[in-house]
Order: C-alpha cells, then structure tokens, then sequence
C-alpha cells in the first residue's frame, strides 16, 4: 500500500510536529484498536505502538486514488485516552 503524508511548508511531514515518526504510523494502520469515519470523507484510527503510545491518525484516500493520505497523527489526549480505555474493558467483557 503506498502511504504519502501530508508536508509542513518546511518539507516535513506534518506528523514530525507532533514528536511522530513514519514508522510508528505505518505500524498503528497495520491493526488498529478503532477505526471510525471522521470529517471530510477522513478516517480516524486509533491504536497503541508497540513501544505502548497511543496514537490517533487521521488519513484520507488520495485525490488520484492510489493508496492512502497521513492528513496527521499525534498522542491520544489524556481525556479521549481514559474513554478508549472503558470501551476496550467493556469488549473484553462481553
């Protein structure tokens, strides 16, 4: 699958902002603990690294239909972090 990630006007993948590597993206698409649609036509994936850090990415499909778009992805915010956790422990229970 060919992953391309949206650039700052400095040359960077947006995500280096927020202290994320490639790597740590592609492994996070690999098997996410949530997939949901988001705005726009986007995708909000929510998984935990192997290195235990819980990422969001948001992507989109490419206007030329080839792979998918890395809009951004940073650190699950402490209060969306605690919400994932409840609804991960109710699944386990069921």
């Amino acid at each position: 699958m060919n992953i391309r990630f949206y650039t700052d006007p400095d040359g960077d993948p947006h995500i280096y902002a927020h202290g994320v590597g490639e790597a740590e993206v592609i492994e996070a698409l690999r098997r996410p603990l949530e997939r949901v649609a988001g705005r726009d036509d986007s995708v909000v994936v929510i998984d935990r690294t192997r290195s235990d850090r819980d990422l969001k990415i948001i992507f989109a499909d490419p206007t030329d239909g080839d792979g998918i778009f890395i809009v951004t992805a940073f650190d699950l915010p402490d209060k969306q972090l605690r919400a994932l956790n409840r609804r991960l422990n109710r699944r386990r229970r069921s």
